[in-house]
């Protein structure tokens, strides 16, 4: 009789075990459906992992910075990040890399040109739904914006992305990627005042890093020519 209630007590934890491991299974399967939901979510233009980023190509950037932005506190603190240096040197590899780090930790993340985003701005207000749009890009944990200064912006689309920085500020990070040091934004936002206030929004209690001046892409190119 005691040789038997041993036994249906194996069998009872042994099917207890394999329910929890089904659990488990199931809890690790949904974590990666929403991995994979909230990188979507992101419309990056294409896959950037900072294990991939050439650290030896550009000297300019310190691993040990990258690593700890990965962690994403200082996205939970509500910190901008400013990525500033030439094209080719690893601005946009960079963003979109720690957009998907931030994506995998949990966060809502959303990519963007600004070109493309001061352009929905203002059809937005056109058709009366700026509040919505304005209110839509503020849910997101991490707003990325990519090629910031690439083009010149009139007043009222600089007023627009103005209104977007304004609703993130100290409450949701931005990160930003641009070929222009802030020196030269007058030649992006025409407007002194509107410019300062811009860089002010993306600055105060930020990241800036300088990604320098040489090509990645360009030295990479002469290799493969040179070999």
């Amino acid at each position: 009789m005691e040789e038997a209630t041993q036994t249906a007590k194996r069998e009872q934890l042994s099917y207890l075990g394999y329910l929890a491991e089904l659990l488990l299974a199931e809890v690790d399967d949904r974590d990666r459906r929403s991995i994979t939901r909230r990188v979507q979510n992101a419309a990056f233009p294409r896959q950037k992992w900072l294990a991939d980023f050439d650290y030896d190509a550009n000297p300019n950037i310190n691993p040990a910075t990258i690593h700890t932005l990965a962690q994403g506190d200082w996205i939970r603190r509500g910190e901008p990040l400013c990525l500033v240096g030439d094209s080719g040197t690893g601005k946009s590899h960079l963003l979109i890399g720690l957009g998907t780090a931030a994506a995998e930790k949990g966060y809502r993340v959303r990519y963007t040109l600004a070109t493309r985003l001061v352009n929905e701005l203002v059809e937005a207000a056109d058709e009366m739904q700026l509040n919505r749009t304005i209110a839509r890009y503020g849910r997101v944990d991490l707003l990325l914006i990519d090629e910031l200064g690439y083009m010149e912006l009139d007043r009222r689309g600089a007023e627009l992305l103005f209104q977007v920085l304004t609703e993130r500020e100290e409450k949701a990070s931005v990160a930003i990627a641009t070929n222009e040091a802030f020196s030269g934004w007058t030649k992006t936002f025409t407007d002194p005042r509107l410019c300062a206030a811009i860089v002010d929004r993306l600055t105060f209690h930020g990241t800036i890093i300088e990604t320098g001046t040489d090509s990645y892409r360009l030295n990479h190119t002469r290799h493969d020519i040179a070999g």
